[in-house]
């Protein structure tokens, strides 16, 4: 059996939404002090619709994958249904992880829940804040 799917190495070989937005109005970022890698998800949203989505990922061919994937998952959602995404949803739309690699979905989680955060601020839209990620203090990361 492989260690990887098809689908994880088609989002690694094949990443999709890469690069930067200019215009984004949600930007997150996140990293894994363990094993280096790092998020940075942009969001264009427009009436409460992300129109478009991109990211940059430092990281291992899991890290780029489940960013890809999160991206695509996202993309023309509804803010509220993109903070429902969990890591759970891109590990198993994946066809799965390795489980020493599920950690990289959880930081597409997190980097989308940041970029959500991050427009909910600019635009004074009230939330929870214990729903978001408080990347300072998760177990994950130190």
């Amino acid at each position: 059996m492989a260690l990887y799917s098809e689908k994880v190495m088609d989002h690694f070989t094949h990443p999709r939404n890469v690069g930067v937005l200019e215009d984004a109005n949600g930007v997150g970022e996140v990293g894994n002090a363990k094993c280096g890698d790092i998020m940075k998800i942009y969001l264009k949203i427009e009436n409460d619709i992300i129109e478009d989505v991109k990211f940059e990922t430092f990281g291992c061919g899991s890290a780029i994958a489940s960013s890809s994937m999160a991206t695509e998952m996202i993309k023309g959602k509804s803010i509220y249904e993109a903070m429902q995404l969990t890591n759970k949803a891109v590990a198993e739309a994946l066809d799965g992880l390795p489980a020493h690699k599920l950690h990289c979905s959880v930081l597409a989680e997190e980097a989308i829940k940041k970029a959500l955060q991050d427009y909910f601020d600019q635009k004074g839209i009230p939330y929870d804040k214990n729903v978001f990620p408080d990347c300072a203090h998760c177990a994950h990361c130190e």
